[in-house]
């Protein structure tokens, strides 16, 4: 008989969050949301699981998520301490608002430099951390109800009123169209004791508002503090699933009742994962595999002749002499817009005219853990995506999830790009990047042969 391998794992964080004054990210272009203070600290968490011979980090940051260069440096870190190749390491993020901008977006908060050229150091550490924790393990998993945390923005009322929404047994509309449940993977030692855990669940971390200034990690980063806490300072990390079309049942409510609303909504997703770690069975780790790769997500043929034309339109509009950039009345956010639109413009232009492609590389990644396939992109995925993947998927529990190893907007259902707007025509633009071209069947597709890679 073949030698019977034990699974182990070990876990690792380490403190991300920025200096207060740094501009936080989301909710507009150009907001000057420069933070205040600290409610909550941003962390990297990192899971190592090794299983037969093979090793795999899984990274879980409490940021609006990171872009592949960031990538490249931890991975460099790990290849040069840990000799771990490119594959077995997976950076995912949480996509909170209140965060530094460490992505490619234009105008959403200007980034700080030295934070971002440290980052990379700082999200390795964690993950260092766990490869030198890695004990003898077992892994349970657990799916248990997430009731009244998200609602599907493209299909259901978005900002419903407070009062409606913070009762007790509020549901969306539409629940079918969002997360209803959530998963929750408890790692424990031997004996049982909880050694982490991870949870997965798909939602936009938009409970608090443009107003805001204080830094936190959102719902899911202020309910994974409060569940380490109960656990004995265990660490736990966040998977961010589809929610490019779901937002949390509270958003874009003043800075008061956001602030307050917050522990109300993260405390629902504390109680599910909560439930999970009590609820979650023994799973069997019979392989960790993983998978990577490098592909091109198709954008709409713009040629040099529409993007002038389009950079000509912007900049009429700026050099309006009645436009201004103040943010009172917030009419003039138009503005500011189209600032992010001619920035974005001028540099496609610029990329065109030296002949360079407007179809840049990015990448898919998948690892598995016996049953649990974690299927990631750097998009935002929305909900009918996942569920063709999950539909036609060999893995017995695939997990699609957003924000992952890269950060390039939106990948919007076919319905939602057939109608256009702001997810298939705009954010790309935020990003830097033209429009997709049907990233629902690319995307799928893609996921898919990730998911037969890892069998």
């Amino acid at each position: 008989m073949g030698a019977i391998h034990k699974m182990k794992a070990g876990f690792g964080r380490n403190d991300i969050t920025p200096r207060v004054g740094v501009e936080l990210c989301g909710f507009g272009p150009f907001r000057c949301r420069n933070s205040i203070g600290i409610r909550d600290r941003l962390w990297a968490r990192a899971m190592a699981i090794e299983q037969g011979g093979m090793t795999v980090v899984i990274i879980s940051c409490d940021l609006i998520g990171i872009t592949r260069g960031i990538t490249r440096k931890v991975r460099a870190r790990l290849r040069d301490s840990a000799g771990l190749p490119d594959e077995s390491v997976m950076i995912c993020c949480s996509h909170t608002h209140s965060g530094p901008n460490t992505g490619p977006y234009i105008g959403w908060g200007a980034p700080d430099e030295p934070y971002r050229e440290t980052l990379h150091n700082r999200i390795a550490a964690a993950a260092i951390a766990a490869l030198a924790d890695l004990r003898e393990a077992q892994l349970r998993h657990a799916e248990v109800p997430c009731p009244g945390i998200g609602l599907n923005r493209e299909y259901d009322r978005d900002q419903p009123p407070l009062e409606s929404v913070l009762s007790d047994g509020w549901q969306p509309a539409k629940p079918e169209l969002t997360d209803t449940t959530c998963h929750v993977l408890a790692v424990r030692a031997p004996d049982g004791k909880l050694r982490g855990f991870a949870s997965y669940f798909g939602c936009h971390p938009v409970v608090c508002c443009s107003d805001t200034r204080f830094i936190h990690g959102d719902y899911p980063g202020v309910a994974t503090n409060q569940v380490e806490r109960d656990a004995d300072g265990m660490t736990g990390l966040f998977f961010q699933g589809a929610q490019g079309d779901v937002n949390s049942c509270v958003v874009h409510k003043p800075e008061q009742e956001s602030l307050l609303a917050l522990d109300i909504v993260a405390g629902r997703y504390a109680r599910a994962v909560r439930r999970g770690l009590v609820e979650a069975e023994p799973v069997a780790v019979d392989r960790v595999t993983a998978a990577l790769e490098t592909t091109v997500f198709p954008r709409q043929k713009w040629d040099l002749k529409k993007l002038r034309g389009l950079l000509a339109e912007s900049e009429a509009l700026l050099n309006d002499p009645e436009a201004t950039d103040t943010m009172v009345p917030d009419e003039n956010r138009n503005i500011r817009m189209e600032t992010v639109y001619a920035l974005a413009l001028r540099d496609l232009v610029a990329r065109a005219e030296r002949g360079e492609t407007l179809e840049p590389t990015t990448e898919v990644h998948g690892i598995r853990i016996g049953p649990i396939a974690l299927l990631g992109s750097p998009f935002e995925t929305f909900q009918a995506i996942k569920n063709d993947v999950c539909a036609a998927a060999r893995a017995p529990l695939p997990l699609v999830m957003s924000f992952v190893d890269d950060s390039i907007g939106y990948a919007p259902d076919r319905t939602a790009a057939a109608r256009g707007g702001y997810a298939q025509d705009k954010v790309p633009l935020i990003c830097g990047e033209l429009p997709y071209a049907d990233a629902h069947t690319k995307l799928v597709d893609a996921l898919l042969r990730l998911d037969k890679r890892l069998a």
